[in-house]
């Protein structure tokens, strides 16, 4: 059983490097945006 959950990891590791190859890098979610407070001028 060792021997088939290495072979499986490798052919893990194989996919995913052909996926990045074709598709480029996995893509990251985006950061949250922090709000910036701004002072409006007053009128």
């Amino acid at each position: 059983m060792d021997y088939i959950e290495k072979a499986l990891e490798k052919l893990r590791d194989w996919v995913d490097r052909v996926i990045e190859a074709l598709f480029g890098p996995e893509h990251q979610a985006e950061p949250d945006l922090i709000p910036i407070p701004v002072e409006e001028p007053r009128r």
